[in-house]
């Protein structure tokens, strides 16, 4: 690997405490630069070099959000490089992301919501688990990332949170309901005696922890069982969890302290979502509309 980027990966894993899965992408991103540049010394890249680069990226298929994404973290290199004294100027200062459309994220109904959550039945160990990790979604808005990594000791659930590892390793405690929190309860009973604290709350056959990909499994499975048309991921039930309490009169400051967003402009995305539908309720229902 490229000194460099070794250095800048170190200092993101040691000094930022970045999860695998982002040095997994950092790595990727700036694998695919270097290779870009050839054997061009980090001191003898300009502007124009890194905009060829973003603009071969572009040409070949590349999405604007990951053109965006390769973008950030060529200048975080840039900027690391030049704090720490390896480079005496940044040539990625003046290097623009595309622009992105933003679209609206996919949201379930209250009752269509309500419909894939209790679609779980039964008394098998299992079934307990997929009811209690859907209404742990919905209940708490979680990441699917953040729900596998929930262990026993994270649980209160006398008085109903959850403490809860998000993005940049920032930890937030996040309220539960009722359902929530007897569904939790029953898979626990299933389960018996022989977790412990540090046990994965969300288990597998093998009584390891559930993986992403184990939790989009289960929700595909699920949505065929209830019908439901729409093609949503597990994220849809945080978007749905946000969306939901917003439409009842939550303030916007207390949803992104929820939603574990660290800027209230990510959170603002949902207020989007709110007045759209206001829109589409007002162009039907208004005669002169």
């Amino acid at each position: 690997m490229d000194r460099y980027v070794e250095k800048f990966l170190t200092y993101l894993r040691v000094e930022r405490d970045a999860s695998p899965h982002t040095l997994r992408s950092y790595a990727r991103d700036l694998a695919g630069l270097r290779a870009a540049l050839g054997d061009r010394p980090w001191e003898q890249v300009d502007l124009l070099s890194l905009r060829q680069f973003v603009a071969g990226e572009r040409a070949r298929g590349l999405g604007k959000a990951s053109v965006a994404r390769r973008v950030a973290t060529i200048r975080s290199l840039f900027r690391f490089l030049c704090r720490e004294g390896y480079l005496s100027a940044n040539p990625a200062q003046g290097l623009s992301r595309p622009k992105q459309e933003r679209r609206l994220p996919n949201f379930l109904s209250v009752e269509e919501t309500a419909r894939l959550v209790e679609a779980p039945s039964g008394d098998q160990v299992s079934s307990l688990r997929d009811r209690a990790i859907l209404e742990t979604l919905y209940s708490a808005g979680l990441r699917v990332s953040e729900l596998v990594s929930l262990r026993i000791r994270d649980l209160d659930l006398i008085g109903g949170t959850l403490r809860v590892m998000g993005k940049g390793r920032k930890e937030r405690m996040v309220p539960v309901g009722s359902f929530c929190v007897q569904a939790i309860r029953r898979y626990l009973k299933a389960l018996g005696p022989e977790i412990d604290d540090e046990s994965p709350l969300f288990r597998n056959r093998m009584k390891g922890g559930l993986t992403d990909r184990s939790v989009r499994r289960i929700l595909a499975g699920y949505l065929n069982r209830v019908s439901l048309a729409k093609k949503i991921s597990p994220h849809a039930l945080r978007h749905s969890f946000a969306t939901h309490l917003l439409d009842r009169g939550a303030d916007l400051r207390s949803v992104q302290e929820l939603l574990g967003h660290s800027s209230l402009t990510t959170t603002q995305i949902y207020t989007h979502v709110t007045t759209e539908r206001l829109k589409r309720v007002y162009e039907s229902a208004h005669p002169r509309a």
